[in-house]
């Protein structure tokens, strides 16, 4: 694992805030509904899963993300296992990973399997039913040795007001090349440079209504080759 762990507080006993950057892992309103409304609807999923479709994260956290699209693909009648990246610089422990998707119990009999795996490898090697991989460490020099392009991408790093670097030019660069013709992004921020990276990144970028109390998010369709 990496040397660089998460540094928790709960909020309410229930929700994990990020001490190193100030921001809780989940909406406070409702995590997994914010999922939906961002990261699924977001990309245009669950209708466009087709066998192979592959999904890149910026930012695991809790597994929330995984867990409600693992769970949108099976109820779409997908047989083949859904291809899952994700990225992440600072994993949390597999008991710190339990107590927080405690919040969902409706995606009990996922996250039981998510947790047994993290336990024995983050990087998901042995979680049965995904093609999942976390890549562990720095995205900013993880993703540049990545050789494949993902179909959508869930931009879900901490508040680019406080973890900057993780919404950075290069980086909204090395997504774009790693995005497949036609592919998606999605994110619950609508900040001005983050918009502007990815526009330079050869995206088409919209702002949309946002989840809750958000009042605006970002979608992104990559137009160039």
């Amino acid at each position: 694992m990496s040397n660089q762990s998460a540094s928790l507080e709960w909020r309410d006993e229930l929700i994990p805030v990020s001490t190193r950057f100030d921001d809780p892992y989940f909406s406070l309103d409702n995590g997994l509904n914010e999922t939906r409304h961002v990261f699924l609807a977001g990309n245009d999923l669950p209708e466009r899963f087709a066998p192979g479709f592959h999904i890149a994260e910026l930012g695991f956290g809790t597994g929330l993300n995984l867990l409600a699209t693992w769970q949108a693909w099976e109820q779409s009648g997908q047989t083949t296992p859904l291809r899952f990246t994700s990225f992440e610089a600072f994993p949390m422990s597999a008991d710190e990973m339990q107590r927080a998707l405690q919040a969902f119990p409706e995606l009990a009999p996922y996250a039981a399997r998510l947790v047994k795996a993290w336990a024995e490898d983050p990087s998901l090697k042995t979680l049965e039913g995904l093609q999942a991989e976390v890549v562990i460490g720095d995205a900013r020099s993880t993703l540049a040795q990545q050789a494949w392009q993902a179909d959508a991408w869930f931009l879900d790093g901490f508040s680019p007001a406080k973890n900057p670097e993780l919404w950075d030019a290069e980086l909204m660069q090395a997504v774009g090349a790693h995005t497949a013709r036609d592919g998606t992004a999605a994110t619950y921020t609508a900040a001005g440079f983050v918009r502007r990276n990815l526009e330079e990144a050869g995206f088409d970028v919209t702002r949309v209504p946002g989840f809750g109390r958000k009042r605006h998010m970002t979608i992104a369709r990559k137009t160039s080759a």
